[in-house]
């Protein structure tokens, strides 16, 4: 699925201790709700899956949960990463923290840069919602990987030729049950993600 061992972009880890941020308290809020769902946690091979990351301010910078946190029931900002730097083209991502940032921090970093209004991404994973969707909402082409520059560019390529910015869910082709959100906060793509479910 997604996070542990399986991060595969080159990252530059800056050591730098990441103190309690705006938001943090509504990230584990809404990661526990979705870990409540099994939505985000560890598959049955101890496999990690889903993420969580909120802007920092008007950056480009955000906050994400680290590589290997999706079973943790409760995050301390330790067990979060700043993106403060990426670069699509090198594979290549810049962040700070105790933590490596997680392995789709470069597809957060697509979201933001392809929407200025996105505030908050949620990774999920949920096989059915997958099934539904797939192909009927936005969807990433079947060669784009999960965690690679090919996964950035193919949500860059989304916002360019469907109507994901309005929609704000996308399905990810290649990786089995897996969704993503985004929205003006956690709130928000929380509730974008539970409209298909409800419906």
């Amino acid at each position: 699925m997604s996070e542990t061992g399986s991060v595969k972009f080159k990252c530059e880890q800056v050591p730098r201790e990441i103190s309690r941020f705006a938001g943090f308290a509504e990230l584990n809020r809404y990661r526990r709700k979705l870990l409540a769902l099994g939505m985000i946690g560890v598959d049955a091979s101890g496999i990690g899956f889903g993420n969580l990351s909120i802007r920092n301010g008007a950056t480009s910078r955000f906050y994400i949960t680290g590589s290997a946190t999706a079973g943790i029931p409760e995050l301390t900002p330790a067990d979060c990463a700043k993106v403060v730097a990426y670069d699509f083209e090198r594979n290549w991502l810049q962040c700070e923290g105790s933590t490596v940032a997680s392995s789709e921090s470069l597809t957060h970093a697509a979201v933001y840069e392809s929407d200025p209004t996105a505030r908050a991404v949620i990774h999920c994973h949920d096989m059915k919602l997958w099934a539904a969707l797939l192909g009927k909402a936005p969807t990433t082409p079947k060669r784009a990987e999960y965690g690679t520059p090919e996964m950035a560019y193919a949500v860059r390529h989304l916002f360019e030729a469907t109507d994901v910015e309005k929609r704000k869910i996308f399905v990810m082709a290649a990786h089995d049950g897996g969704l993503v959100t985004f929205g003006k906060d956690l709130q928000d793509a929380f509730g974008i993600l539970r409209q298909p479910i409800a419906g």
